[in-house]
This record gives structure tokens, C-alpha cells and sequence, in this order.
């Protein structure tokens, strides 16, 4: 078995994502009444429809204030990113029929979405940036949240030590999880001895490093083997953990580790205000071990 200092097997196959490496997590609402023209089943994915739309106009703005890039072009790149978006749903916080003394029988929903943007324009608004600043997004904190991951080696013998790195162009708060072969996740950051997991931008991490109690060493089996980065500006959703040695074991099942990661904990500006939109970012690596 692959080791952790104490043993713990890190044979890993990701399968594909399931989401966007770069995006915007976003509570947001939306209704629609049934008139005389809808059925109760039409007014509802009406509803569902106006909370994704508020979704997406709702963080194109965000992006547009938040961002601080100067050259248009790259601005108009990265707001058509946002305004071409996708919409998933993480869940529905909230969901009900009421009375509106004029329309009749409404509507309302409050959904917890997730605003990917479009991967083709959202390219060449970085290409653009990089052409004119000489400079990499990672190291761009006007661009909203990407974070790095990638090791020292793209492959490994038996006996070698893998070195994980980190890399954010802002700070973030970040997950590290391991996914062996029986489809077992170890988390290796925050651990028992390394629970801090607040990062600043433009500096790399290593794990293990600091406070970190294992290793991680290349054992039979050999494979490909990969490593998940969650990260985002705001708090991460919590996973149910167990504590195994050095690390955690993921109790929490494994098609639902993005989406609970995705639960962050979103905070108003002021009280009583509406949530923010906060950015998200995964990336992962793939690495071979052979004997």
C-alpha cells in the first residue's frame, strides 16, 4: 500500500469533473406566477429559470466591480465570459407557493448555484491580459480566483517521495484530497496537525511541509494517481471526516464532495445584506508511479 508515513494506499484514477475548474458560487432567487397560461409545473420552472438568470447577471456584475483590470478589451473578454455563463444548481435552500393579490397562485425559490464561465472567452481574456502584462494569471490578483496544483515529478518510482504544490493569484481557503482506487478519499489538507488552510496569493505551498506528520511515498500498486484542489475566497462547505494517522479519511460521499465543498460559507457585507458571490476554482494533477 502506498504510505503516509503510517500507511494509507494513494493509488488514485480521477474520473472527469464534474465541474468547471474556474467559477462563481451565488445564492440567488427567483419567482414566477401562473396566470392563465401556466401550469403549476410551467410556474415553477419559470421560477427556476428567473433565480439562474438573476444567478448569472448578478455575478457578472460582481466580476465587473471586483475585478480591477484596467485594459478594456481584456475587461469587455472577461464580462462576456460571465454573461455567456452556465448555470448548476448545488441545492435549494428554499421553495414555496404564496398569494399575490394581482397575479394570483406564485412561486419562489432560493437556489445555491454555481456560474461557470464561458471556457473559450474566458481564455482569451487571460491571453490578452498575459500578452500585455507579461505576466501569468496566477500571478494577476485583478482576475477572479485561480489556483494551481502540480508536483515536483510527472513520474515516480517505487521508494520515491511526491512534492504537492499550490499556487493562487489571491488568497483562498483550499481542500487537498486524495481519491485511491477502491474510490477511498483521503483529505491531506487541513489535517490533525495542519488545520490552517487559508492561503495568500502568489506564494507556493508544499505538502507536506510545516507541520504535516506524513509522507508521501510511492508503493505498489503503481498507477496513475491524482491529487484535487478545491479552493475558494470564502470558508469551504464542510465533509464529514474521520481522522486516520496523519490525515483524514473523507466519509462523505464521493459524488458529493464537490457539491458539499461547494456549500461554502458565503458571508453578507453587512448584516442583514445580501450574499456575495464568491469565487471558485478546482484543479487537479495526474501522476504516474511504476516500479
Amino acid at each position: 500500500m502506498r504510505k503516509i508515513l503510517f500507511f494509507i494506499a494513494l493509488c488514485i484514477f480521477m474520473a472527469a469533473p464534474l465541474y468547471a475548474a474556474q467559477s462563481t458560487i451565488k445564492i440567488a432567487e427567483g419567482s414566477a406566477c401562473m396566470g392563465d397560461d401556466k401550469s403549476r409545473k410551467q410556474t415553477e420552472t419559470a421560477a427556476m429559470a428567473d433565480a439562474k438568470r438573476n444567478a448569472v447577471e448578478s455575478v457578472k456584475t460582481y466580476v465587473s466591480s471586483a475585478t480591477e483590470v484596467k485594459d478594456f478589451e481584456v475587461q469587455k473578454d472577461l464580462v462576456s465570459a460571465y454573461a455567456n455563463a452556465t448555470v448548476e444548481v448545488i441545492g435549494t435552500l428554499e421553495k414555496s407557493w404564496y398569494k399575490d393579490t394581482a397575479l394570483g397562485d406564485c412561486y419562489k425559490v432560493k437556489l445555491n448555484t454555481e456560474v461557470i464561465p464561458d471556457e473559450k472567452a474566458m481564455k482569451k481574456a487571460q491571453e490578452k491580459a498575459q500578452e500585455k502584462a507579461q505576466d501569468t494569471v496566477l500571478d494577476d490578483p485583478s482576475f477572479p480566483l485561480s489556483v494551481k496544483v502540480w508536483t515536483d515529478k510527472a513520474t515516480y518510482r517505487d521508494g520515491e517521495k511526491i512534492k504537492i504544490y499550490l499556487k493562487g493569484n489571491k488568497p483562498f481557503f483550499a481542500r487537498v484530497i486524495y481519491r485511491d482506487t477502491a474510490k477511498n478519499n483521503l483529505q491531506l489538507l487541513p489535517n490533525p496537525y495542519r488545520q490552517d488552510n487559508y492561503f495568500q496569493g502568489g506564494v507556493i505551498y508544499e505538502i507536506p511541509s510545516g507541520n504535516d506528520k506524513f509522507e508521501l511515498e510511492v508503493n505498489p500498486p503503481f498507477g496513475d494517481e491524482s491529487i484535487i484542489v478545491y479552493a475558494s475566497v470564502s470558508e469551504l462547505g464542510d465533509l464529514n471526516l474521520k481522522e486516520e494517522g496523519s490525515v483524514y479519511a473523507v466519509k462523505t460521499k464521493t459524488k458529493d464532495i464537490g457539491i458539499k465543498t461547494r456549500s461554502i460559507k458565503v458571508k453578507a457585507v453587512s448584516t442583514g445584506g445580501a450574499e456575495q458571490p464568491a469565487e471558485f476554482s478546482e484543479g487537479a494533477v495526474v501522476v504516474k508511479t511504476k516500479r
